[in-house]
């Protein structure tokens, strides 16, 4: 009894040095080590300025989704017979180069836990490109932070929520309303454009749920990207490059943060347990984090719960070509 009792503290110990509890920087030099000198580890860690003299502290605000569990949403799913006419899922798939020119760029939130915002708008961007088959401007994330009257703005929000506003409401371009919520306090809801656009949204035509990894990746092949939320661990803030997978002393996750699924992989020099097999998604943290703004983590073992919770989420967008803009 009593060697368990030392082992159970030394891992409590452990667990406690190195996570992100307190006032412990992102940027920790040591911890960045420890990561890097994990045997079999898939991923590489790096400092990032995103982070220069950020605490873990400061860094969790930008974990804004309020995540929930796709049991919770099997009633806003679309029907089985929609994703069995799609009879084979290809090994790799990317968006970006399946739809070149389509796929709008990584994004900045800054220090606002606006994520659940720019995974949303960004989504729903690209499929509005993909489904006129034409480049479309970027649609306003601060459109949802500032105006969402069911979400919390740079306190959070949820992607059931987020989906609904883009439905009933819909969104501007981010021309007519660029972000201006970096600092962590949205401004009032506007009315009018900052430019000399008229103030028109664009809405989903429908929005739903999305349930199993064979279903997101169907839904992906035949409408664009999808958003997903996941838990996250500490280490991921220092992600470089790689596969990421969080590792076994991370046992408490920081926040929940929704980010934009553009495709999936598998890497056969792999040799962990966990296998080869991963997604590939967008982050909203710039360019100069990950991999030019995206990241690899595992697929098929539900990792962090980004296969399960959030849940994934998406809405289909029906569009006719007037002249040279897009009427939903």
């Amino acid at each position: 009894m009593a060697s368990r009792a030392v082992i159970s503290l030394a891992f409590a110990a452990s667990s406690d040095a190195f996570s992100g509890r307190g006032q412990v920087l992102v940027n920790d030099p040591e911890f960045i080590s420890r990561l890097n000198s994990v045997p079999d580890s898939m991923w590489t860690a790096t400092s990032h300025s995103f982070f220069d003299g950020q605490t873990m502290d400061d860094a969790r605000v930008l974990l804004g989704a309020h995540l929930s569990h796709i049991a919770e949403h099997l009633n806003d799913t679309r029907p089985d017979s929609v994703y069995a006419a799609v009879q084979d899922v290809p090994a790799d798939f990317d968006a970006r180069t399946n739809w070149p020119g389509l796929i709008h760029p990584i994004r900045d939130q800054q220090q606002c836990g606006s994520c659940w915002a720019f995974s949303a708008s960004e989504v729903l961007s690209d499929r509005v490109a993909i489904a006129s088959g034409a480049a479309s401007p970027v649609l306003s994330a601060e459109d949802l932070v500032s105006c969402d009257r069911g979400d919390m703005g740079c306190n959070g929000g949820q992607l059931p929520t987020a989906w609904e506003y883009l439905h009933r409401t819909g969104l501007v371009t981010d021309a007519c309303y660029p972000y201006t919520a970096g600092l962590g306090s949205a401004p009032k809801c506007r009315s009018t454009c900052m430019n000399d656009e008229a103030f028109t949204r664009t809405k989903a035509s429908s929005t739903y749920a999305i349930n199993g990894v064979d279903n997101m990746q169907k839904d992906l092949l035949m409408h664009g990207p999808i958003q997903v939320g996941f838990q996250v661990y500490r280490s991921f803030m220092n992600y470089k490059s790689g596969i990421y997978h969080k590792h076994l002393w991370e046992v408490i996750p920081e926040g929940g943060h929704a980010v934009k699924l553009v495709g999936w992989g598998f890497d056969p020099t792999v040799k962990s347990i966990l296998g080869g097999r991963y997604w590939t998604v967008a982050n909203s943290w710039n360019t100069n984090w990950g991999e030019q703004g995206f990241f690899r983590i595992v697929r098929g073992w539900n990792h962090c719960n980004i296969e399960k919770m959030g849940p994934p989420y998406a809405g289909l967008v029906a569009t006719q070509m007037a002249g040279s803009s897009i009427v939903v």
